[in-house]
């Protein structure tokens, strides 16, 4: 009899390549997604449910009704970028990240699933801002005391390897970042700093090592510990990291987007990390006192100069996982998704014709058969202090000899 798998979260970008990779490597497995709606084009051969995982009945009614051998639990809720270092949403996130976990694993455990894999974070651990990450392994201890997302996901994590036990296999995958297509946060914020000229401008010396892991990497991570649990079971009540294992400068993987998108900063500003801190701080005070929001905060400063990689040894010990797709191919295929994206939705008014016709020679096609859509919605304003305000500030003090970098080949000595 096949293998029934139910996949939460499976019409969101992680659930999605969970979903692709499943099809590809174990076609045979009939596949059931649990999540709020249905995706605007569903994917062949998968049944999808509507539900929400804070709703233990109706969680517990579905599992019951489809009787799964394997649940892949990747729904969760990541808080806004406006919001990841405050605690405004904090019982938001905690309800769905802790309390949704609680759900699926009481809904396994009294049905007769036997592989439970969950998609956990980095950020059980780097979320607390207080040290550098600089090739950690899973001894590292977790922090129950960090920013709210971080907290959400030790909370639930130990819940999970909790509840392993003879009936129930279960293990937590630690996935890095995560970009690829679909990304609708970390490529498309990278990019929007092309239109507000923030390109030029780097917090700290843009030496600091960080982890991003391909999607699609990650998903395959998902079918291998699916795999152990329903065999050998050595992934059993473990958290395991997963990476595209090569650590990369932030600013160098903020350069290959950008020079995918056709652009090239001409120049460099550093800036202190003292003074971005004590801008950060001016902006959390304005948007207090204003009562606004804003991405610029001490806790952005921290994140974007912030040295975060982990080991990927016990991946590949545990469960065999080796990356298929690097870091450079997977920005180029992310980033011309992107372009595809933004020809038919995102484009500013003002900058139309230009872009069009840049986006156009990018893409390959001819500028005349480029067919621009209606805006579907308004760009949101950028609300409060950005990170070219920062620069423009610290330019206003320094000198230029001091703190400018005109050569291109200069800014490109790291990649030599």
């Amino acid at each position: 009899m096949a293998t029934s798998v139910l996949i939460t979260g499976g019409a969101g970008f992680l659930g999605s390549a969970i979903i692709d990779a499943v099809q590809e490597q174990h076609p045979e497995w009939v596949v059931t997604v649990l999540d709020l709606k249905s995706p605007r084009v569903p994917k062949p051969n998968i049944v999808y449910k509507s539900g929400n995982i804070t709703d233990a009945a109706s969680v517990n009614t579905l599992v019951v009704e489809i009787k799964p051998d394997v649940i892949i639990h990747s729904a969760g809720l990541v808080p806004e970028l406006a919001f990841r270092y405050g605690r405004e949403q904090r019982d938001r996130v905690f309800n769905v990240n802790v309390n949704g976990t609680r759900n699926m694993l009481a809904a396994a455990k009294s049905s007769d699933v036997k592989a439970f894999v969950w998609t956990g974070s980095c950020t059980a651990i780097t979320d607390d801002m207080k040290y550098q990450y600089r090739n950690i392994d899973e001894r590292w201890p977790t922090s129950s005391q960090s920013l709210i997302y971080g907290e959400s996901k030790t909370a639930a994590e130990a819940l999970v390897l909790g509840a392993c036990d003879e009936k129930l296999a279960t293990c937590a995958l630690r996935p890095s970042v995560i970009f690829g297509p679909g990304d609708y946060q970390l490529i498309p914020s990278i990019h929007a700093c092309i239109a507000k000229g923030e390109t030029p401008f780097v917090v700290g010396d843009g030496e600091n090592l960080w982890d991003v892991t391909y999607v699609g990497n990650v998903a395959d991570a998902h079918v291998l510990a699916v795999e152990n649990l329903l065999s050998t079971k050595t992934a059993a009540g473990e958290a395991i990291f997963i990476s595209n294992n090569e650590p990369i400068p932030f600013r160098d993987f903020c350069l290959e987007v950008w020079k995918n998108f056709g652009h090239f900063p001409s120049y460099e500003v550093h800036i202190p990390v003292s003074l971005a801190t004590l801008v950060g701080y001016i902006a959390e005070v304005a948007t207090w006192v204003t009562g606004s929001t804003t991405t610029l905060s001490r806790g952005s400063v921290l994140d974007a100069c912030g040295t975060r990689y982990c080991s990927g040894e016990k991946a590949r010990k545990v469960l065999g996982y080796k990356p298929r797709m690097s870091i450079e191919e997977g920005i180029r295929i992310s980033c011309m998704v992107s372009l595809r994206r933004y020809l038919t939705l995102n484009i500013p008014e003002s900058s139309l014709a230009k872009l069009k016709k840049e986006y156009a020679q990018r893409l390959k096609l001819s500028g005349a058969n480029v067919q621009l859509a209606p805006r579907r919605r308004p760009l949101e304003p950028d609300s409060g202090m950005s990170t070219g305000n920062i620069a423009f500030f610290w330019a206003r003090y320094t000198t230029a000899g001091g703190t400018w970098e005109t050569n291109r080949d200069a800014i490109m000595r790291r990649k030599g």
